[in-house]
């Protein structure tokens, strides 16, 4: 008989509604029962995609023995982290300060009051590895509540008590600024120590791809000028983009590599990695013109489109890292991963010994069981462009036939509007159209669905219906910055006034009065502490995603409110950058905007004009940090119309032509109609 949470419509709950514990979702509800039973509550965090929550799963929540103890002794909440943020941030820094780590399955002991007393993630159904048992874990916890009460109660008041201390505050040194030009220097120079000069990209295993700090260092390059900044960007994606890290077939990356050379990933794919990665390689070729960079970039929007894009047309958020191995059983990599057996099978025993030379594949294997992770190593067999086609393609074509892996189809507002934000961009530097449109059908959705009249946001949607969990922090930064990105390619204004619904949300109900910003709003539903935190993890955090939409909507607008609240927000990376710059990269983005302008750029000429669309597309290159663009027709002289975009009110055309105006810390250039004249101003390379 299924659960409570076969109600729900959370892939990653559903995937529990069918376990034999009786298990609740999030809700006051369940904390009531737990009270009334005076048992506690065993709070399980999770995601669809999770390997390791897939394994728990089936070991223990599974298992009917496991289930009935749980039922007997607890009331077990299940989440999923995606879909509830708010709560798995709360836990998640309480497991990390009182263990030292985090991850996923997030398993974690509560109050029938919310309070946290005793913490871990994965347990096996028996000890190993000097782990205990999740039962020994359920006994210990047990008797822990029946006998030493007092004990349990003084534990979590201390936990409660250190995580409310943990509030971010500016204290009474008055207004933070911004990062100058000295704070991001350090940041320079703190990332270089912790570069790996061999393989690219920060730090050791497992390592994660810095797609945030790759921003930053494209943007302090343009800036700056620094050679060792775009050098860091140019070794670390050209050995993801040669590694297993990426899918040598299909485009897009996986989560993470297990290793320091990216040679073997954790398969799963995410939306929010793919999104920011693409935008990273649009930008390094706008930067430099590789054609690598173009490549991945292409490869990877196409793979969002193809495997992510839902009937509604918004993105689904992952697919998993495992897939049925064609015997029944389940595997992480099934999916992906060749043997030199296979490539025989698919292509024959010359095109096999070609395919195994150029993507890395040996009779050891890189992975399990002697498979392995295709990938481009430096010393493989050159071959021609029509024959790597042919192999790819047909390679492809055969992975098709394998058993998929399983997609977690909900829709996640924060990260559609990273997708969005990628695929305008993409669309617009490399004339593809479908891209643009596939960036517009999934803002639609987000307007049509997830957004309602008070301009409040829903975290998630699935089948073309919003979720219960409210939009929080992160969501409403990345979608006003999907926006923003969509007005400058299409020119439509719907886009900035929306930005600006939802940037005046972030002002009213996630900013105190000292600048200070929040991960939930001021009416969301109150947890143990009200999450808060500017650091980056594997996406932009909420708090640095508002800080940019703010001073990018402020360029556009000339709003001192929102400019003010932007460099307000950006005082706490003065701070951090120093410190923590591989946790700041998307803060650091924005502060390189906030040192250079950012720079406005408005294109006015008649729509179908041929030079109109030349200055536009030159404008669009900019690698000026942070430009914002506006193109539009002209406006009538001294007309001040409500659907014309402030930078393009007052522009008239130059003799009669189209023009371009750049303006910058309250300065404007000279109107120029030569594109090339353009590029040299806003640091584009014209008709790339």
């Amino acid at each position: 008989m299924a659960n409570r949470l076969a109600a729900e419509t959370s892939p990653y709950l559903l995937q529990h509604a069918d376990n034999p514990v009786d298990w609740w979702p999030w809700s006051p509800e369940a904390f009531e029962e737990a009270r009334r039973r005076d048992v506690p509550v065993l709070l399980s965090v999770g995601y669809s995609s999770c390997h390791w929550c897939h394994v728990m799963a089936e070991e223990s929540f599974e298992d009917e023995a496991t289930a009935d103890y749980l039922n007997a002794h607890y009331v077990s909440v299940k989440v999923d982290r995606e879909e509830r943020p708010d709560v798995d941030a709360v836990y998640m820094e309480a497991v990390q300060a009182a263990t030292g780590h985090g991850g996923w399955p997030m398993t974690v002991f509560l109050t029938p009051d919310g309070e946290p007393f005793y913490f871990g993630t994965y347990f096996p159904p028996a000890p190993r590895h000097g782990m205990p048992s999740f039962r020994q874990v359920l006994e210990g916890v047990r008797a822990a509540w029946s006998d030493r009460r007092e004990e349990v109660a003084e534990v979590a008041g201390r936990i409660v008590e250190d995580l409310a201390g943990r509030s971010i505050g500016y204290g009474a040194g008055g207004t933070p600024r911004p990062p100058g030009p000295e704070e991001l220097g350090a940041a320079l120079l703190g990332l270089t120590r912790e570069f790996d000069a061999r393989y690219g990209g920060f730090g050791g295993a497992p390592k994660f791809p810095p797609s945030m700090v790759l921003e930053f260092l494209l943007r302090h390059h343009a800036r700056t000028g620094s050679e060792g900044a775009l050098q860091m960007v140019e070794a670390t994606c050209e050995a993801m983009a040669r590694g297993g890290i990426y899918d040598q077939l299909g485009g897009g990356f996986a989560r993470y590599s297990v290793d320091a050379t990216w040679t073997v990933p954790h398969f799963e794919k995410m939306l929010y990695d793919n999104a920011l990665l693409c935008r990273v390689y649009a930008h390094l070729w706008r930067a430099t013109g590789s054609e690598q960079a173009r490549r991945v970039a292409l490869e990877t929007a196409d793979f969002m489109v193809r495997e992510l894009r839902t009937p509604q047309g918004g993105f689904a958020s992952a697919l998993d890292a495992d897939s049925d191995d064609g015997t029944g059983a389940h595997k992480e990599g099934a999916y992906y991963v060749w043997t030199p057996a296979q490539l025989r099978e698919v292509l024959g025993e010359e095109d096999a010994r070609a395919a195994a030379a150029y993507f890395g594949v040996t009779e050891e294997g890189t992975f399990e069981e002697g498979a392995s992770v295709l990938q481009l190593p430096d010393t493989g067999t050159p071959l021609d462009a029509g024959r790597v086609e042919s192999l790819r393609s047909r390679l492809l074509a055969a992975r098709e036939e394998r058993p998929r892996p399983g997609r977690d189809d909900k829709a996640v507002a924060a990260w559609n509007g990273l997708a969005i934000a990628a695929l305008a961009e993409t669309g617009a530097y490399f004339d593809r159209p479908d891209l643009v449109e596939a960036a517009t059908a999934a803002a639609d959705l987000l307007i049509g669905v997830h957004l309602d009249e008070s301009g409040r946001l829903a975290r998630t949607s699935r089948d073309g219906a919003a979720g219960s969990g409210a939009g929080v922090l992160e969501d409403y930064g990345d979608v006003a910055e999907g926006f923003l990105a969509l007005y400058s390619v299409t020119g439509e204004a719907c886009w900035l006034e929306l930005a600006g619904t939802l940037l005046r949300t972030v002002l009213r109900r996630f900013t105190a009065d000292d600048g200070t910003l929040y991960d939930t709003a001021d009416d969301a539903e109150r947890l143990i502490r009200r999450p808060q935190d500017p650091t980056d993890n594997a996406a932009p955090s909420g708090w640095t995603a508002a800080a940019a939409a703010l001073l990018s909507y402020a360029a556009h607008t000339g709003s001192s409110r929102h400019r003010e609240a932007a460099e307000r927000a950006l005082g706490v990376v003065t701070a951090l950058a120093p410190r923590v710059p591989r946790f700041t990269g998307w803060g650091l983005a924005a502060a390189e905007a906030a040192l250079d302008g950012p720079r406005e750029i408005a294109v006015v000429g008649p729509a179908g004009d041929p030079a109109t669309a030349e200055l536009h597309r030159t404008a669009l290159l900019a690698t000026a940090p942070g430009a914002v663009v506006a193109v539009g027709e002209p406006s009538a002289d001294g007309a001040d119309g409500a659907d014309v975009s402030p930078l393009l009110r007052d522009r008239p055309l130059l003799d009669g032509r189209p023009a371009a105006y750049v303006c910058r810390h309250f300065a404007c250039d000279a109107p120029t109609a030569d594109p090339e004249r353009l590029a040299e101003t806003v640091g584009a390379a014209a008709g790339r």
